[in-house]
């Protein structure tokens, strides 16, 4: 997550939808009391001992509630960016397995196993995103939600609104998992499918269709 005093914004940082690459493009921008936590690239905290000790950069907008002042949370512009919930599944699994080479060739299986653990289930990057980006009455919380499958047009959105160059975003930790959804055969597609059915539900994706490469 980011909080600018500067600018007067809070990115809420949803795993696997180019956090990092949208973290890297704003980081010029930011002024010397502004705050980032993130774990990924060196160990950095927000100044709030409650969020610091979530222990990673992805806290949600029920958090900061807890931790905030109503006024910033109230006035300073929120945005997160959501991406395909089964896209987004599939690339998750694809990195939580890059050096598991038992994954590789039974990717398909594997994520049947993983998907029916509840403590695999709970880990930030698998996790619905409405958690994230939700408020206490299960409605988004955010000024602007930017999407995935048009990362560029809408951090050009973003860009504009909170008042800086919108430079090209760089791509940092890509994953590599073919394409059309080849890894999701109708069961685990069906049982994707329900888990994230609040995502569906609240960002207008469609389970049936699938961006173009997953």
């Amino acid at each position: 997550m980011i909080i600018s005093h500067r600018h007067r914004f809070i990115f809420f940082a949803v795993p696997r939808t180019a956090t990092h690459s949208i973290r890297r493009a704003l980081r010029p921008h930011l002024g010397e009391d502004d705050w980032e936590q993130q774990m990924l690239n060196g160990r950095q905290t927000i100044p709030v001992p409650g969020l610091a000790a979530l222990g990673h950069g992805h806290a949600g907008y029920r958090l900061l509630a807890a931790h905030l002042p109503a006024e910033m949370l109230d006035s300073y512009f929120k945005f997160g960016f959501v991406r395909h919930p089964l896209d987004r599944f599939v690339s998750a699994c694809f990195f939580l397995n890059r050096g598991n080479q038992d994954f590789r060739g039974r990717e398909t299986d594997c994520m049947k196993q993983l998907i029916r653990r509840a403590p695999f289930r709970r880990r930030v990057l698998i996790a619905p995103q409405h958690l994230l980006l939700a408020d206490d009455r299960e409605q988004i919380g955010m000024d602007f939600v930017g999407r995935f499958e048009t990362l560029q047009d809408s951090f050009g959105e973003i860009c504009r609104r909170i008042g800086i160059p919108a430079d090209g975003l760089p791509q940092e930790n890509p994953t590599r998992h073919g394409g059309d959804g080849r890894y999701l055969d109708d069961e685990l597609r069906e049982w994707a499918a329900d888990f994230y059915r609040k995502d569906f539900e609240l960002f207008g994706y469609d389970p049936e269709i699938l961006p173009a490469a997953v």
